[in-house]
């Protein structure tokens, strides 16, 4: 099976003093294990730099640097696979806008499926499950359930 993963996971394995640090660890772990294709898309690693550059008093951020943060990506880049955007993502992304009525901040979160759909990428792995509720086409897991999938 292929899995994406979402930012907030790969939040979570950058940060060893996250309560999720663990749990998301596990999860990859397993996930290696079984020698399932991993993946990240342009936008995941887009939202996993501005967290980690942003300041430290700053929602969230993790106030690393440009060089830290690359390091960490660096990681990212060497054992999951990168889903390119095309222009069959961005087509695939704009349909389900208008099938999903989708609005404000989720229109982040379609682009995410819309690359899923476009790569044959069956499950997302997330800790933000209902976000992904609207799409029955992909199967949406928690770091703590990969043990039961």
């Amino acid at each position: 099976m292929s899995y994406l993963f979402d930012t907030n996971v790969l939040l979570r394995l950058a940060n060893t003093t996250d309560p999720a640090h663990a749990i998301a660890r596990n999860a990859l772990m397993m996930l290696r294990q079984r020698q399932e294709v991993l993946c990240f898309t342009p936008q995941v690693l887009a939202e996993f730099w501005s967290v980690c550059t942003r300041p430290a008093s700053a929602r969230g951020g993790f106030g690393l640097s440009p060089t830290e943060a690359e390091r960490r990506v660096r990681v990212i880049e060497r054992y999951l696979r990168l889903l390119s955007d095309s222009l069959a993502t961005y087509h695939e992304w704009r349909q389900l806008l208008i099938r999903h009525a989708v609005s404000g901040v989720k229109v982040y979160d379609a682009r995410l499926v819309a690359s899923m759909h476009v790569y044959g990428i069956t499950h997302l792995l997330t800790f933000n499950v209902e976000d992904f509720a609207r799409y029955s086409t992909i199967t949406v897991l928690e770091p703590q359930h990969v043990a039961q999938a």
